[in-house]
């Protein structure tokens, strides 16, 4: 039962990094790393800003 679980988790991982959901996370992590001196942008900010860049730069996806 517990392979089962295990095996349920890595498929949500893989998926949901299909999707994009851990963008947020990568995002702290490269500014993290990057070592601009500005606090990040808040997550809601971050949602905001993807979206709006993807509505002004249209590019080939699903929805």
């Amino acid at each position: 039962m517990n392979a089962i679980l295990e095996g349920f988790r890595g498929f949500a991982r893989y998926f949901g990094g299909v999707m994009g959901a851990d963008a947020y996370a990568k995002y702290l992590e490269h500014h993290a790393d990057s070592g601009h001196g500005e606090a990040p942008m808040t997550e809601r900010e971050f949602w905001r800003d993807r979206t709006d860049r993807q509505d002004s730069n249209p590019q080939g996806r699903c929805c």
